[in-house]
């Protein structure tokens, strides 16, 4: 069973606290479901904020992106990081505007985040990245070649100081509007995984591999 951290006076939730969970199962549950981070930093008193792919191994988030982006670049170099995970999992339809809401998931993690530039690290890394989206790929896929290796910058971030912010259930109106003559209720929204659709320059004989016949993303 996971332990709760304790929040820092940077991750702790200020509006809606009851919302708030400090959980690292829960951070990682989240974090594993997720496709896209969007990674924010600063350079020159500029704010930046980029979206990427990524990948987790144990306590440890692995960033992916170009070696010539700004964002990697940068943070290369050890300035200071907030990425972010949301998962977006319904709409909320109160009987007044003002109580629209959505129910989500959602995780900030803040860090330095350092590049990987050992060989072995970078590729396990990458690897980690491409299970992470779709389990099984890797190993029958062509792997990096060398100039792509060097194209490629991973950064290493550590979970360390964290929070996530999770809204679930139904509507919550003022209890005088409960009256008013209008749909209320919660519209719910899923990733639907379509049948596969082959490329028009793929090879004959070949089919399609079971770990994408049965992909799921489930919560």
């Amino acid at each position: 069973m996971s332990t709760p951290s304790a929040p820092t006076p940077r991750t702790r939730v200020v509006r809606e606290p009851q919302r708030a969970m400090y959980d690292r199962n829960v951070i990682n549950r989240i974090l594993d479901e997720g496709f896209i981070c969007h990674v924010g930093f600063a350079v020159d008193g500029q704010p930046f904020v980029i979206p990427t792919s990524y990948g987790r191994h144990q306590d440890v988030l692995y960033i992916h992106g170009s070696a010539a982006s700004r964002m990697l670049r940068n943070l290369g170099d050890g300035i200071p990081m907030c990425v972010t995970v949301t998962l977006l999992d319904g709409l909320v339809l109160a009987r007044s505007i003002f109580n629209h809401s959505m129910n989500y998931r959602s995780v900030v993690v803040l860090g330095t985040g350092t590049a990987i530039d050992d060989r072995e690290e970078k590729l396990n890394a990458l690897r980690l990245l491409s299970e992470h989206i779709i389990p099984g790929r890797w190993n029958e896929a062509r792997p990096p070649s060398e100039k792509e290796l060097k194209a490629t910058t991973i950064i290493r971030l550590p979970i360390q100081e964290f929070s996530a912010k999770v809204r679930q259930g139904p509507v919550i109106d003022d209890e005088e509007d409960y009256a008013f003559p209008v749909w209320a209720g919660v519209l719910p929204l899923n990733v639907v995984i379509s049948e596969p659709i082959a490329d028009s320059r793929l090879a004959d004989g070949i089919g399609v591999p079971d770990y994408v016949k049965r992909y799921l993303r489930s919560k």
